[in-house]
């Protein structure tokens, strides 16, 4: 079965379940970890006094993050049993929407996120490189979907 699937989507499925996974890390390091992965001191100090607000939309990132590994996972080959509806236009929509969101490279190169423009440079980075994980797969399997 391994030799019939796209190692494209098969990498940026592991990208997918490695940040669903990290956005789960963050929920349960605290507020240290909403400072370090960049959400914002309000979201840090929400955490701290034990608000529900940080970790419900962590949590909903996270999911759906797997979900997108799954779609992944499903357009690679892996998952002939798993139906999962819109092949196509979902595995289009998730590289968009990590393409695009890599793209905030170019203006985090230039500071316009001001001092948290590392944050947003190395994190562009990352969705950038599983965008086009997703993107070569795509275009790769896109008769086969």
């Amino acid at each position: 079965m391994f030799a019939q699937t796209n190692i494209f989507l098969m990498l940026g499925a592991v990208g997918s379940f490695v940040a669903a996974s990290l956005h789960i890390g963050i929920i349960i390091g605290g507020p240290a970890w909403y400072r370090f992965f960049g959400a914002g001191e309000a979201y840090a100090q929400a955490a701290a006094r034990g608000e529900l607000e940080p970790a419900i939309v962590t949590a909903g990132i996270a999911t759906v993050l797997f979900i997108w590994g799954l779609y992944a996972l499903k357009g690679a080959g892996a998952l002939p049993a798993l139906p999962l509806p819109f092949l196509r236009f979902c595995l289009s929509a998730i590289t968009a929407v990590f393409v695009l969101r890599g793209l905030v490279l170019i203006p985090s190169i230039f500071g316009v996120f001001g001092a948290n423009s590392w944050f947003w440079i190395w994190s562009s980075l990352i969705c950038l490189s599983i965008g086009v994980l997703y993107a070569v797969g795509l275009w790769q399997r896109w008769r086969d979907l």
